[in-house]
């Protein structure tokens, strides 16, 4: 499994970070239980830099803490069984890794979030890493009912490692 982690502002996590996107990408995939290895790439970033991509990507002016930008489409959330019949589309051919897409967080949301829901640093980017993986997985929140599967999805990978409320 590749995790590419990028660290693209002067913000400061004074938390494991790496240790903490690694495990809960790993939990994410074995949660879902992805048949592949796979590759996902996370930028941590400042609240100016989300803000833009929201704006250009989503045409919503403002920053948000966790933007996911998917490579895989799926039929069905979490549905791998058509990738192989794509694999050029899907596939990194020098590693046979499954690109599953990026992930850019905001170091700043992540320390406000924390502190306004009372819980711990480690487990706010623990939240936004799960809760965007989902996301890569093809799941979403826009319906009542999207919205219940997610947040059961994402409160038992936190659990199974630990980040409880």
């Amino acid at each position: 499994m590749t995790i590419q982690i990028e660290y693209e502002t002067e913000k400061e996590l004074h938390i494991p970070y790496k240790e903490i996107i690694e495990r809960v990408v790993e939990e994410a995939m074995e949660y879902e239980a992805c048949p592949y290895e796979a590759e996902v790439n996370v930028i941590l970033t400042d609240n100016d830099e989300i803000h833009e991509t929201n704006r250009q990507f989503r045409g919503i002016d403002r920053p948000t803490d966790v933007l996911s930008f998917p490579l895989v489409e799926y039929e069905t959330p979490a549905d791998f069984s058509h990738l192989e019949e794509d694999a050029e589309d899907f596939f990194n051919l020098e590693t046979g890794e499954l690109m599953l897409g990026d992930i850019m967080i905001s170091v700043e949301k992540v320390k406000e979030q924390a502190e306004a829901y009372g819980h711990s640093e480690v487990r706010e980017l623990a939240f936004l890493v799960a809760h965007s993986m989902l996301h890569l997985f093809g799941y979403d929140h826009m319906e009542e009912d999207e919205r219940e599967i997610m947040e059961n999805k994402q409160r038992d990978i936190l659990s199974r490692l630990g980040y409880e409320r």
